[in-house]
């Protein structure tokens, strides 16, 4: 019997078929997920962003919440507060805005990017939407839900950021300090 109880971030060893690996203590003891955090946009922009690096904020109105520890962002730029596999998702949501009828160039496209290396970034997901109004009304649009599986294996060195292509002169893309409109979803399934 242990003398008092572990951290859920402390590792044990164990044998997988002959194999040593290291298992975080949460998941012995019937962990499941221990990491799930939210950042979204706060406000609105025009014009593309290779990232995406300002007006990010952790969720935070009533009825939100982020579980364990939490991913941390500068200039655009998340870090893992962890090695593991995540499931990243970026949503990204775009407005014509009023009395607009966009052309071909209506589209906009969302890239999950990757760096294995903190330096080099790779796209790894990639989703798009077509724009159209031939009313001349207001259209709001999202483009599909990007996401990715991310391979964590060094959090100095493996991070994630977003990017917004394709977005013409009469498109914004939406942000929102009370809700979530572009946002990112981080969520730590397990051990790499």
């Amino acid at each position: 019997e242990l003398a008092s109880e572990p951290a859920d971030t402390d590792e044990f060893l164990v044998s997988d078929a002959g194999t040593i690996k290291r298992i975080d203590y949460s998941l012995i003891k019937g962990g499941g997920i221990t990491v799930a955090d939210q950042w979204r946009l706060t406000t609105n922009f025009t014009g593309n962003a290779d990232p995406i690096a300002s007006n990010l904020e952790q969720v935070d109105t009533s009825g939100q919440g982020t579980l364990g520890s939490a991913m941390t962002e500068s200039s655009g730029i998340f870090t893992f507060p962890s090695t593991g596999i995540w499931l990243v998702k970026y949503n990204l949501s775009v407005n014509t805005g009023a009395g607009t009828t966009p052309t071909v160039d209506g589209l906009c496209t969302s890239f999950i990017q990757v760096t294995t290396n903190n330096s080099s970034y790779s796209n790894v997901a990639r989703a798009s939407a077509g724009l159209h109004d031939t009313s001349g009304g207001q259209v709001h649009e999202n483009a599909s839900e990007v996401s990715s599986l991310i391979d964590v294996t060094d959090t100095s060195n493996v991070k994630v950021r977003f990017k917004a292509d394709s977005i013409n002169s009469t498109t914004t893309v939406t942000g929102d300090s009370t809700l979530n409109k572009t946002f990112f979803t981080f969520i730590r399934l397990g051990d790499t």
